[in-house]
């Protein structure tokens, strides 16, 4: 999701790689559970988070979308994204200790945070948000360890593809029908959240699956 905001007003001015050391470590926050209330719609799920999801829960897209997940329009194009509760707007998955029910298989968002994610010719780089975390304690760590992802070098080509094929959806989103537009969006629902299954390689089957949407979607846009 896009932020219109410059680099200098919400980081510390630096651009980090996944070998650079960055201070984000908060200790297991001991605790602290600000950064899962409140947040909105932003926790906007990935095809890799919705499938650790459905694994780490047991469940499809549909028992998904029933308990923890809702629809949401994001530039132009309809994704998941964690549903929030209460007076409060916590996350559903936070328990009465504040803790995270579901720390091993957390979307990438939170496992970022309070990193985000700087692209740029056709890759990406990390920056440190100096105003979203309420802990000013934080201490060293290498970006690699705290993102915390298995196949990192793996993870981290799938997430630039990711990134610019929906930047190519949405900048033509403008320019296509209504009716383009909503077959578009069920489509890439439905190829990369709903059919993934859980009980295959999820980077083979993407790069499949991007292959046939790059050559589908061809005739309506250009990617």
């Amino acid at each position: 999701m896009k932020r219109n905001c410059s680099l200098e007003e919400i980081s510390d001015g630096r651009l980090y790689s996944i070998n650079d050391m960055v201070r984000a470590d908060c200790q297991d926050c001991k605790g602290c559970s600000d950064c899962c209330k409140g947040m909105g719609e932003s926790i906007v799920l990935d095809p890799y988070d919705v499938y650790r999801l459905k694994k780490g829960l047991n469940t499809d897209f549909n028992g998904l979308l029933s308990t923890c997940m809702e629809l949401n329009v994001f530039d132009g194009i309809i994704l998941p994204n964690l549903r929030l509760s209460g007076k409060d707007e916590k996350c559903t998955f936070l328990n009465a200790q504040g803790r995270c029910d579901i720390h091993q298989f957390r979307p990438g968002i939170c496992r970022l945070f309070p990193l985000g994610r700087y692209y740029e010719n056709g890759g990406h780089k990390y920056f440190l948000q100096i105003y979203e975390c309420t802990n000013k304690s934080r201490s060293k760590i290498k970006v690699s360890k705290w993102i915390d992802t298995p196949e990192l070098k793996t993870h981290e080509k799938y997430i630039d593809e990711w990134h610019y094929f929906l930047k190519a959806i949405q900048y033509n989103a403008a320019k296509v029908s209504e009716s383009d537009l909503k077959n578009i969006n069920m489509y890439i629902l439905n190829q990369f959240y709903v059919t993934m299954s859980v009980n295959e390689n999820f980077y083979q089957v993407f790069c499949e699956k991007l292959k046939c949407a790059k050559e589908s979607l061809n005739s309506i846009t250009d990617i």
